[in-house]
This record gives C-alpha cells, structure tokens and sequence, in this order.
C-alpha cells in the first residue's frame, strides 16, 4: 500500500478506536504470515473474546486472497482463542463501474466471504464500501477522505 493507502488505514483505526473503545486496535498484525490491515481483541477476556479484522481493498488485484486466507486460518484453528470472529471487507472505489454496478473482482470476494462465513463456525463477514477513490499515480487526495473514512467507522461500530 502506499502513502494514502497507510494513512486510511490509520485513520480508521483511530475513528474504530474512538467508536469502540472497550476493544484495542492495532494496524498490520500478523496471522500467519498474513498481515491485517486493522485488527480489534478484547482486552478483558471476562467480558467478551472478540477478533475483529478489517480489510482495506484499495486497489488489489486479487481482493478475495486475504480473507479467503484469514476464514482458512479461522477453520484450521488459528483463531480458536476467540469466541467471536468478525471479518469487515472494505472495498475503495476502484473496484466500482460506471454503470453503477461493482467490478467482478469485488463481487468474487464478497461471494467467498459470504460463502466462507456460512461454513466456519464462529465468524461473520461484511462487505462495505469506502467511499473513497484511490487517486491514480501523482493524484491528490479527496478533500473529504478524512469524513468519508469517519464514516466507514461509524458504519463498521454499528456492526460490532
């Protein structure tokens, strides 16, 4: 990821930590040899054991490869720590069409997340959008993409 890319992530890691502050989140943990890109625990096991994982689709080409492996690691045992297991796939705006639809990419992955959160006990999947484009090569950044990821966090808190 680059620059832009690193500063979204953080960004949503802040506004997820001010929305939810009984969980810590952290940026690029480590599953295997997998990185996160956003990651939440329960600090207090007495209260609640939840993994959250968030993943940031900027621009992959492959955007169901990550969280087909984070539900592998889940049914493999890697995440049998946690009682619940909440998977949030975000999807920038690279991977919408102008006919208002989603590109082929995005609807793969969102149909592996679904189909993989059916099939491993203990783990849900949601796919949402982040309202934010990735500027092409010397672009500048959105005015708003600070709001804009703001509310990609108010969207996921709802969720948790």
């Amino acid at each position: 990821m680059g620059e832009f890319a690193d500063a979204v992530r953080d960004r949503l890691r802040d506004g997820l930590t001010e929305r939810c502050p009984s969980l810590d989140w952290t940026t690029e943990q480590r599953i295997r040899r997998t990185p996160v890109d956003v990651v939440a625990t329960d600090p207090d096991e007495s209260v609640a054991n939840r993994f959250v994982a968030v993943e940031v689709e900027w621009r992959r080409a492959d955007p169901a490869n990550n969280t087909a492996k984070l539900f592998y690691y889940a049914d493999e045992g890697d995440l049998n720590d946690y009682d619940d297991v909440v998977v949030c796939q975000l999807f920038s705006g690279y991977y919408d069409l102008a006919s208002g639809d989603v590109s082929s990419k995005r609807a793969v992955a969102e149909f592996v997340g679904e189909t993989a959160a059916e099939s491993v006990e203990r783990v849900a999947f949601h796919s949402l959008r982040l309202p934010v484009d990735p500027p092409k090569r010397g672009g500048e950044r959105p005015d708003d993409w600070r709001a804009r990821v703001d509310e990609t966090a108010t969207r996921i808190a709802a969720l948790l």
